[in-house]
């Protein structure tokens, strides 16, 4: 045999180092593609939302304040003034809610009666039966609290809307006197009579005689009445308590 064909060509024979970097695996690539696949694979998050639109001509939300207070008038339960006056009294207080609100009032006035044996008593009258007045602020919760108390029905007003009252009602009905006028002023004396009504004289010398009331003196305590003597038509003043009802 031929030695140089039994002899191979050492460009043929590949060496030991290219042998082993045929051998080893391409770790480098192979990782690069996983992550690449993986974050291929994870779904992206979501967009977040966009902000919602602002309305310029929305006033900001802020917390009720106490503002003007005035004097109204409500419509309440026949009879239950005091009571309904002091239940709003207590729901306000409850509700936290003193700074809306002033003075409920129910108008009264200092009133003498006589009793059969001639004692005088003097006792308190309502002005306005069926209606107390409040000094408040109104608003959403003012008014809804006052809506919602026991017995009262509503403000007095023109549409369901509160009207305020007027400055001379307020003189007339709240505005008290000082003492210095009360102790000046006569005490009214409760005349179970108007101007109108047919009455009889129970004593005196007009006794049974029939009439109409022609005036009433609350201060006093005596009326006026038209009494037909010898045909013509006479005023009588009596005292309230010389006369009865027909």
């Amino acid at each position: 045999m031929n030695e140089a064909e039994t002899s191979d060509d050492p460009q043929d024979t590949p060496d030991a180092g290219e042998l082993a970097a045929a051998e080893t695996p391409d770790t480098e690539d192979d990782s690069t593609e996983t992550v690449t696949e993986a974050a291929a694979e994870t779904p992206a998050a979501p967009a977040p939302p966009p902000p919602a639109p602002v309305d310029e001509n929305k006033p900001a939300s802020e917390p009720q304040e106490s503002g003007k207070m005035d004097w109204y008038i409500l419509k309440v339960a026949f009879n239950r003034e005091d009571s309904i006056a002091d239940a709003l009294r207590k729901r306000l207080k409850m509700e936290g809610m003193e700074e809306f609100f002033g003075e409920i009032v129910v108008p009264t006035e200092d009133v003498a009666t006589f009793t059969r044996a001639g004692q005088r008593r003097v006792s308190k009258r309502k002005l306005l039966p069926g209606y107390i007045m409040v000094n408040m602020s109104i608003n959403d919760d003012t008014w809804f609290l006052v809506r919602e108390t026991n017995g009262i029905s509503d403000f007095t007003g023109a549409a369901g809307k509160p009207m305020p009252m007027e400055t001379s009602d307020i003189e007339r009905f709240i505005t008290r006197p000082s003492e210095k006028e009360e102790e000046e002023a006569p005490i009214k004396i409760g005349i179970p009579f108007k101007v109108g009504d047919r009455v009889r004289v129970k004593e005196g010398n007009f006794e049974n005689q029939e009439g109409d009331v022609d005036a009433v003196d609350e201060a006093n305590g005596r009326i006026t009445v038209i009494i037909n003597i010898f045909g013509r038509s006479v005023p009588m003043e009596l005292d309230h308590w010389q006369v009865e009802p027909l």
